[in-house]
């Protein structure tokens, strides 16, 4: 028998409360982020996405379905991305940014990028999170720039950048390595002035998926750090390798893996699909009652 809590979580979800531009916003229950990329070549999403009216459905799709937070995106990280030019990626994100605000004013807008001039402006714009993949080592003014900003900041793992990151990735205990690299880079964030940090493992950044499934097994331990954990499977190669099947078939098997995580004490999932996955956190929280 697998043993529970009284709770009924494997793993209680320790309670947070984040401060968004003042506002009190309570994720001790779980939240959906929305994934919206404003790209030509995201690998499940790609060029979707990327007109007003096109923009505004989705969005209105995503709050519909039960997303609390929409993560605007403007650079892809797919495995073999190159870098885009921050022109390009500011063109793509910041005119979304005006465009949610102004039809959603309620709506948490997190910014999806690593440069820190498109996160100070995206804030600027309304902005409430930042959310960088590369933990401020794309950009050395990241952390200085999020302590200034004063929103909370997701702290991803990222061995690498997004071209070269599958390139044979190593670790000899990569739960340890992820821990390590967490505390030590909460502790500079800390010294920058950041308040609310999240942490986010980085599921298929710079991993195998025997790395990504020990991460996953393990994933009550990140608790330990005293911070809240976003969760991002959504229609994965982490799925789609193990199943055999492609992204588009991946969102039963992203359910499935939401349903572990919240399990572990997940706070935020990142998806594509808002609706299975605030039914998971109903369903993980109703039986956890």
């Amino acid at each position: 028998m697998i043993p529970t809590t009284s709770s009924g979580f494997l793993h209680p979800r320790p309670p947070f409360v984040l401060n968004i531009h003042g506002r009190p916003v309570d994720i001790s229950r779980g939240m959906v982020m929305g994934i919206l990329n404003v790209t030509p070549d995201s690998f499940y999403d790609g060029g979707k996405f990327t007109e007003e009216r096109l923009i505004l459905e989705n969005v209105e799709k995503l709050v519909s379905e039960g997303a609390g937070i929409i993560d605007i995106g403007g650079a892809s990280s797919r495995p073999g991305a190159e870098i885009v030019p921050e022109e390009t990626e500011y063109q793509r994100v910041i005119p979304a940014i005006r465009l949610i605000r102004k039809y959603f004013p309620e709506m948490v807008v997190s910014i999806d990028t690593w440069r820190s001039n498109i996160a100070r402006v995206a804030v600027e714009e309304g902005a409430g999170i930042i959310n960088d993949i590369s933990g401020g080592e794309l950009d050395p003014e990241m952390f200085a720039t999020a302590g200034k900003c004063r929103v909370p900041y997701i702290l991803m793992h990222m061995k690498g950048t997004p071209k070269d990151m599958q390139e044979q990735p190593s670790y000899i205990d990569v739960t340890l390595e992820v821990m390590q690299y967490f505390t030590h880079k909460m502790s500079e964030l800390r010294k920058a002035g950041v308040k609310d940090i999240l942490l986010d493992p980085g599921f298929g950044f710079g991993k195998t998926n025997e790395h990504n499934y020990t991460l996953l097994k393990n994933l009550h331990l990140f608790h330990r750090l005293d911070a809240p954990v976003v969760c991002g499977f959504s229609r994965k190669s982490m799925i789609n390798k193990v199943l055999k099947i492609k992204a588009e078939q991946a969102l039963n098997g992203t359910t499935v893996l939401n349903t572990i995580a919240g399990l572990h004490g997940a706070h935020i999932f990142r998806v594509h699909d808002a609706r299975e996955a605030r039914e998971c956190l109903d369903l993980i929280n109703f039986y956890a009652s």
